[in-house]
This record gives C-alpha cells, structure tokens and sequence, in this order.
C-alpha cells in the first residue's frame, strides 16, 4: 500500500503537508496527469489501456517498495513511465488470467 502522507513545496518555500486518507482520494487528486498520460498512450497506438491501468502498474511496479513520496514524485512517474512497460505489464496480465480460466475449466 502507498504510504499517503506527502510534502508539498509551496512557492514561497513554506512546506505544506497534505493527508490523502485513502489510494481513491490520492488517485483522484492526479488524475489530471493519468489522463494526460492516457491521452499520449491512445496517441501512440495502445487504444486498450485505461487509467486504472496506469495506476494499477505504477502500485504493483514502481511504488511497491517506495515511502515518503511527493506528489511531484507521483505526477513525475505518472508522465515519464515507458510506455512499453506499461503495454507488456497489461499483457502480461491478460495472459495469467487467461491460463487461470484455462486452468479452472478443465477442472
């Protein structure tokens, strides 16, 4: 689970300290940048990836073992995460769910 406490910069230099309390409320709050992202994604040919997608690889990958992240850090991983990676995690996803129906129906 994300650690959900994180500093923010403000632009006088003052430290600003905002509380997520759940993944939702953080997820809300970037979303602007996973639709950004989306957007890049539809743009270079990969139509079949969703936001939570994004979301879902960044917690299982990148953030798994990550503490005490900004939100920067979080907007910054969100834009910049290889397109690629993303396409064979959802892949690689789509596979292991299809072996598991294949598995369950020849029980």
């Amino acid at each position: 689970m994300l650690y959900l406490r994180y500093n923010v910069i403000s632009l006088v230099g003052d430290v600003m300290e905002l509380e997520f309390s759940s993944q939702e409320e953080l997820y809300k709050r970037v979303e602007p940048a996973l639709k950004a992202k989306l957007a890049e994604l539809h743009r270079l040919g990969y139509p079949y990836i969703q936001l939570v997608d994004i979301w879902n690889y960044l917690i299982e990958t990148k953030w798994k073992k990550s503490h005490n992240l900004t939100l920067s850090d979080i907007v910054h991983d969100i834009l910049h995460i290889d397109n690629r990676k993303i396409d064979e995690y959802l892949k690689g996803k789509v596979s292991k769910t299809r072996r598991n129906q294949e598995g369950l129906e020849t029980i």
